[in-house]
């Protein structure tokens, strides 16, 4: 099929819908953009309200992969990047009472308080550990057996809940952390593959893959105004109520011909755009788990807590606190907050503590004060700002039924030709994950005969 007899119905207009089309458009394929709201971005977006810049979505992306890096690099034009101080190095660990650097090497992993002095011992003979034979292991499970279970609680449970807001005894490694799966099945080991991998993540390096973390000045609102000014605002229709059908030909959405459907909304939106696909096929995709989460921003004027020297703060779980977390994002980047002031992020609910989030915003805030003053090191709690986002399906969950959805999804995309589902339903749920599916699906079109 020559590119110019090709034309694309994109359904989403977050970031996995906005780089398809992107690329799509740049290589000749008339392309249209249908969102159900009248916000461009998906949950992206980012707002300037007395002195603070504060996202009520993600936060931050790390430059994991080439296709993130090559895609900032042709929007350069059009926005600005903005790499988080050297202060993102350091993560932070709450334990009885006090903060603690997570290690971030084996001598570190050693000497720190977080860990159990037998589980320290156990490092040495962490590449010695046979590779797991469970393709289902959970995250859980692979780090009691490599690690131990003080690793678990008070490194790899909170990284765990910063990240998906979820449960490392219900995620399946493989498929939530697939880098780490890979680690440990191709190399034998964590710390073995790190020193075997050197050369290669040099490489990548060079590249720019510098696993840094990243926003945009004016935060991440202008990477997708970026990609919405490429691809043409008039390709793009907001408030879109459309129905999918299947023809002879291809498709037909909003009463226009395409020869190809690339849906990007989450898997619950699926049924009602797809009604010609089997709701038998469709089981395995609707059933997707995701975590609930309310994302708090708190603004200071006059910063009198903790030194905020760090990316952020992480609680585990057998802390008891109703936080997840906080981002010290004023620290991380330029211009989130005034001149001696501070602007942090909070986290609460996720998975394992979704009965928070039935209360009332005002009620949840009245919740979390006490934590919030306890591990910030406030007198009082007085913020200049205080905005709660409470987003129902924030992160997909990849559990043990991932295997049956990913091959429920090759069964539909098979059945129904040039019809592809995307977004965060596959293929991890980060902005780097995103653009990087999205960059795949596109050269799949544009290459396809």
């Amino acid at each position: 099929m020559e590119t110019q007899n090709k034309k694309a119905a994109i359904i989403g207009a977050g970031i996995t819908g906005l780089t398809t089309a992107y690329y799509l458009n740049k290589a000749g394929i008339d392309v249209t953009v249908f969102e159900k709201t009248g916000h461009i971005g998906g949950v992206i977006n980012s707002i300037a309200e007395n002195g603070f810049l504060y996202e009520t979505g993600p936060n931050t992306g790390t430059l994991s992969n080439i296709e993130t890096v090559q895609l900032f690099r042709e929007l350069a034009n059009d926005f600005e990047l903005e790499i988080a101080n050297d202060s993102a190095k350091k993560r932070l660990i709450w334990k009885k009472g006090k903060w603690h650097p997570l290690p971030s090497n084996p001598i570190s992993a050693i000497t720190t308080p977080l860990f159990t002095l037998y589980d320290k011992f156990r490092i040495l003979g962490e590449p010695f550990r046979k590779p797991g034979t469970d393709p289902f292991e959970t995250v859980a499970a692979l780090v009691r057996r490599r690690l131990g279970k003080s690793f678990l609680d008070y490194a790899v449970e909170p990284f765990i809940s910063g990240i998906y807001a979820g449960d490392p005894e219900y995620l399946v490694t493989k498929y939530a952390l697939p880098k780490l799966y890979a680690l440990e099945q191709e190399y034998g080991s964590f710390i073995g593959g790190s020193f075997k991998k050197a050369k290669l993540l040099k490489a990548e390096k060079q590249q720019g893959v510098t696993k840094q973390i990243f926003s945009a000045k004016g935060g991440l609102i202008n990477i997708i105004n970026a990609l919405a000014k490429n691809i043409g605002r008039d390709k793009i229709i907001t408030n879109a109520d459309i129905t999918i059908e299947k023809t002879p030909s291809g498709y037909k959405v909003d009463n226009q011909d395409f020869t190809h459907v690339i849906t990007t909304t989450n898997a619950a939106e699926l049924p009602k755009l797809l009604t010609f696909v089997d709701n038998a096929d469709l089981y395995h995709i609707i059933n997707l788990k995701y975590a609930r989460v309310a994302e708090i921003a708190i603004g200071f004027k006059k910063w009198d807590g903790m030194n905020l020297d760090a990316f952020g703060g992480l609680v585990p779980g057998k802390e008891r606190k109703n936080i997840l977390g906080a981002l010290f994002m004023s620290t991380l980047f330029s211009g989130r907050a005034p001149e001696g002031g501070a602007l942090i992020t909070t986290f609460v609910g996720g998975t394992k503590n979704e009965s928070l989030l039935e209360h009332t915003e005002d009620e949840i805030l009245k919740i979390v004060e006490k934590d919030i003053v306890e591990l910030l090191g406030l007198k009082k709690f007085n913020p200049d700002l205080l905005k709660i986002f409470i987003h129902n399906r924030a992160i997909a969950q990849y559990g043990r039924d991932s295997e049956q959805r990913l091959q429920a999804i090759n069964k539909i995309q098979k059945t129904h030709e040039n019809l592809i589902l995307a977004g965060s339903i596959r293929d991890g749920i980060g902005m780097a994950d995103r653009i990087k599916q999205a960059t795949t699906i596109a050269q799949q079109i544009i290459q396809q005969s």
